[in-house]
């Protein structure tokens, strides 16, 4: 049975909306990328992003997916190729980034924490009130506002660091593998909140993970990458609507497109290195 007979015998879905058919937001056009000693992180990759897009990049270590990502945030520049954005370069505001450690202030509470991005734009304490208090109810952290970071549990401190992400109201967020140190519950409950806040705000988001699953059960497109040097092997559409919950994770179309993602990266994991002329090593 393929995918398109066993989703049309799964759990009935919401056919994906709107958002997956919309116009280009940023493309990336040959990127290589080598760093100073050498290694060479990115070869040729090429992939595009749509507005509204949930992409996830897929592979092993040492394929570049966080590089990719460091790319697109504008944190280092590609050794060559091109980053085209469709409709402008975004202002530095308009892009989150949310890291596999939460990286928060130790000696600031829940609350200081969030501020800092406004703070550092120059807005009041006074001025920021409301716009705090909107990100911790979406990450259900109200209550712990006048915590510090010592007092939470890895799954709180990733949710303080997606609010303070969301205080800034951005219009893309890029996620660097945020859920990896998790335990699975957490993980699964953290992945619900994700794809609720992502269709609240409209945000498109490019999502690193090695996890198959994560991956299908989140995004509306995946890019699987070799390593050693990172290339894109296979770009994948999941063939499943929206809103998903915790029957999308046992439904039929949730396996099969499980199957598709998880046969793709076998294959991109048996490519060996390449040499300068693109001869397999």
């Amino acid at each position: 049975m393929n995918i398109q007979s066993m989703a049309a015998s799964a759990t009935p879905l919401r056919e994906p909306n709107a958002r997956h058919t919309r116009a280009p937001l940023v493309s990336l056009r040959n990127i290589n990328k080598t760093f100073a000693n050498g290694t060479v992180a990115l070869d040729d990759v090429s992939f595009e992003v749509r507005q509204g897009d949930f992409l996830s990049l897929v592979g092993p270590s040492g394929c570049g997916k966080s590089t990719a990502l460091r790319l697109i945030s504008k944190l280092t520049s590609p050794t060559s190729g091109k980053i085209e954005w469709h409709g402008g370069v975004p202002a530095a505001g308009d892009i989150g980034f949310v890291f596999q450690e939460a990286t928060l202030m130790p000696w600031a509470t829940v609350w200081e924490n969030i501020y800092l991005p406004l703070k550092l734009k120059g807005v009041s304490k006074a001025d920021a009130e409301a716009q705090i208090e909107e990100a911790l109810t979406r990450v259900n952290l109200l209550k712990f506002a006048k915590s510090y970071p010592r007092e939470l549990s890895g799954g709180m401190k990733m949710r303080v660091s997606i609010a303070r992400s969301l205080v800034v109201r951005p219009k893309i967020l890029l996620m660097d593998e945020p859920f990896a140190a998790l335990d699975e519950i957490t993980r699964f409950r953290l992945n619900n909140d994700l794809l609720e806040l992502w269709q609240t705000y409209d945000w498109t988001v490019i999502f690193v993970t090695h996890s198959v699953f994560e991956s299908v059960f989140l995004s509306n497109r995946i890019v699987v990458m070799s390593p050693n040097p990172g290339r894109v092997f296979q770009e994948i559409d999941v063939t499943a609507g929206y809103p998903r919950d915790e029957l999308f994770r046992t439904s039929p179309v949730y396996s099969a497109n499980c199957r598709v993602a998880s046969d793709a990266l076998e294959a991109a994991m048996k490519i060996g290195p390449q040499s300068a002329d693109g001869a397999h090593l």
